[in-house]
């Protein structure tokens, strides 16, 4: 049985992926979480006993190499030291995206796996879904002809973008990662996967457009609960409206606090026009590929669903396709046909959380290779970091 160590046990160490990698076999035998209330909950789903559970991971490190691998899921701006400690054991390490947030780091993190026994996996789950891996089986089979560009939506949903983005973990950058490294180097990830070459070139456009003190509508209170002026990022409307058991409620009730006390006390409940946030809300990003291909991709917080739609254009065949339906649509310019696929949906990130732990531990066994290698995995965050300057610096 494989033994793994957890990282960070927050919504994605502790509730995805410990979960994911004990229902496909794995033994989660240590747990890092400095949090106590949340460290002993995680432990205690997987029977992890008090010798196993540590506040910090340079404790964890410190007795050696007791697992077979490790998960690294802290925080953004906690992920390269500890994956450079996990390395210089020989550890392999399923990493959390972002990997880092300079990206001189990325150079650091390949030299550092190079001189490793231990291999790197990132968390591009994208790549292990039902969805994606149809699109990219269409590009493969040669249907499109000479693919020329691919344009990708990424529907953050509005909803999702107030949690996360104006509220959540992810609203001040730095420390957290700017909002296309931070949500969307996924789609980037995916761009140089359907490509099939490195990115040569990046422009981008966006910033903030509307979670702002002067978009305030007169009379809101600073907190949701004391509001009553009608709102579509009201915390009461979009929590209530959501499974109890579920994420993004999940992340407010963690250590037991009713959801009721977390929107009155914490970030969660606050109005989202209070100025506490600086990521951009909108932002369009085009990357020149090696081989010609050119990827358009557009992340918002301005849409009503939360997914990905695409286009591919090709020489002899556009494919359109929608995540949150499973939907391939493949128009023949030869023949006029249109052929239309669905594949299952289901699972977090559209089953590429399961998907992914499946791959990583299919290569922990030797059954297969690592799903993919760290150089072509960071190529997604060069192309952030370049977004994230050209927006900024023309």
């Amino acid at each position: 049985m494989i033994r793994v160590a957890i990282v960070g046990g927050g919504n994605r160490g502790g509730d995805a992926y410990a979960r994911l990698l004990a229902q496909q076999g794995a033994e989660v035998t240590h747990l890092v979480e400095a949090r106590a209330p949340r460290l002993r909950e995680v432990a205690g789903r997987h029977q992890i006993p008090p010798e196993r559970q540590f506040a910090d991971w340079p404790a964890f490190f410190a007795l050696g190499k007791v697992a077979d691998a490790v998960v690294i899921a802290t925080p953004d701006d906690q992920h390269v030291a500890p994956c450079l400690a996990a390395l210089a054991l020989g550890y392999d390490v399923l990493l959390e995206k972002p990997v880092c947030l300079a990206e001189t780091e990325l150079d650091a993190l390949l030299a550092a796996e190079q001189a490793s026994a231990g291999r790197v996996t990132v968390c591009h789950v994208l790549r292990a879904t039902p969805f994606f891996r149809a699109v990219a089986d269409v590009v493969a089979s040669g249907r499109l002809g000479q693919l020329v560009g691919i344009v990708l939506t990424e529907n953050v949903a509005s909803w999702h973008y107030a949690h996360s983005y104006v509220r959540g973990n992810w609203r001040v950058s730095p420390p957290a990662a700017p909002f296309i490294l931070a949500k969307s180097v996924h789609d980037l990830d995916v761009l140089r996967w359907l490509a099939g070459a490195a990115p040569v070139r990046v422009e981008s456009q966006g910033g903030l457009h509307h979670f702002r003190p002067e978009s305030r509508p007169p009379g809101a209170a600073a907190c949701c609960l004391d509001c009553s002026v009608a709102c579509p990022y009201d915390a009461r409307q979009i929590y209530g409206a959501r499974p109890t058991d579920a994420w993004p409620v999940t992340v407010l009730t963690a250590g037991g606090q009713s959801l009721e006390d977390t929107l009155r006390s914490g970030p969660y409940g606050e109005c989202v026009y209070l100025g506490r946030n600086n990521v951009a809300d909108h932002q369009a990003v085009t990357v020149t590929f090696g081989n010609g291909v050119t990827g358009q991709l557009t992340a918002s917080a301005f849409t009503h669903n939360n997914t990905r739609t695409l286009k591919l254009l090709g020489s002899h065949g556009e494919l359109r396709g929608q995540m949150d339906r499973g939907e391939t649509e493949v128009h023949d310019f030869l023949s006029g046909e249109v052929q239309t696929r669905f594949v299952e949906t289901g699972g977090n990130h559209g089953g590429g959380d399961a998907g992914l732990v499946a791959g990583w531990l299919a290569s922990l066994r030797g059954e297969t290779k690592v799903p993919v290698a760290l150089a072509e995995s960071l190529d997604s965050h060069r192309m952030a970091f370049w977004a994230e300057r050209s927006r900024l610096g023309g």
